[in-house]
């Protein structure tokens, strides 16, 4: 298979490559490197260093991918909310460009999307039919472009995914920004500086492992269509996630509370069984073991 992953050269996205890879695919990474590292592709990939909004048309006309990994994108919600229109730009024009080179190719599309920031607060685990309430433009963003893949699928007859991804937490996580918050903690213990807690650090989100969110992203391209929660299901606070993460650690260190930021949700929570049942999915690594990987990871 050829694939192009746009946004390779990130966090999720270079483990992806790295799957690809061990499966014996021919990998392209399309990745402006504003954000993602060139060191975290593996050898094996090849890096075109470009713009989705620029070079998406271009590329796909020279490699003819079978399948492109869209997770290109503007992550952080307070520049959604300063920027709105750098966000809107990159999230829903950036993935138009995408969605037309794949139509003018036959390209399938798994598009990375986001369950907390889409559905707002849950009162349980959220299915995908859940009320859609974004309390920011990020999360406006990525519904916007998951509209325009259902659209297109209707429209042109093709088979596009949007999986709607929960908090992902792993290896090569960037410490920094408000969504790498394992990864904020981790380094904080390492490098012997003081964990923050925002609040009374009782909300609670759906950790999922990286390894678990890249085998529900290949699983994804054998699919007809649709959208699908990529979580676990179970919500942990934020002072459950410190204590645990000064367990696989052996740190002991006293965090320090800062007030709460405005608009952040309390609770966040994605039902998973519709990838269980459509996509034969499900995560397999425990918060626990997920964490004491990722602790391997960036201590090492």
């Amino acid at each position: 298979m050829r694939a192009v992953v746009t946004g390779g050269a990130g966090f999720i996205g270079s483990n992806v490559v790295d799957a690809l890879l061990v499966r014996g695919d021919e990998v392209h990474v399309l990745d402006d490197l504003s954000h993602g590292k060139r060191e975290n592709v593996t050898d094996g990939a090849r890096v075109h260093e470009a713009d989705i909004r620029r070079d998406a048309a271009s590329l796909f006309a020279a490699l003819r991918p079978d399948v492109c990994f869209h997770l290109a994108a503007q992550i952080d919600v307070r520049v959604s909310v300063e920027r709105p229109d750098f966000d809107a730009d990159v999230n829903v024009v950036g993935t138009l460009h995408v969605l037309e080179a794949a139509r003018e190719h036959g390209t399938k599309l798994v598009f990375s999307s986001t369950g907390g920031a889409i559905y707002g607060e849950c009162d349980g685990p959220a299915p995908e039919d859940h009320p859609r309430a974004p309390l920011a433009p990020y999360g406006v963003s990525k519904l916007a472009a998951e509209e325009y893949i259902a659209a297109y699928n209707r429209l042109y007859g093709s088979s596009h995914v949007a999986l709607r991804y929960g908090n992902v937490y792993g290896p090569r996580q960037d410490p920094h920004g408000e969504a790498g918050v394992v990864a904020i903690f981790m380094n904080a213990l390492r490098d012997g500086t003081t964990p923050r807690i925002y609040g009374d650090g009782s909300q609670t989100r759906d950790y999922v492992y990286v390894g678990d969110v890249v085998a529900a992203t290949l699983a994804a391209v054998d699919h007809d269509g649709g959208v699908f929660n990529v979580g676990t299901g179970a919500e942990t606070s934020v002072v459950d996630l410190y204590e645990r993460i000064q367990r696989v650690s052996g740190i002991d260190r006293e965090p320090e509370h800062a007030d709460a930021r405005a608009g952040e949700l309390q609770r966040s929570v994605l039902d998973p069984s519709l990838a269980a049942r459509e996509l034969g999915w499900k995560p397999e690594r425990s918060l626990d073991e997920g964490l004491t990987a990722t602790w391997a990871w960036i201590s090492g």
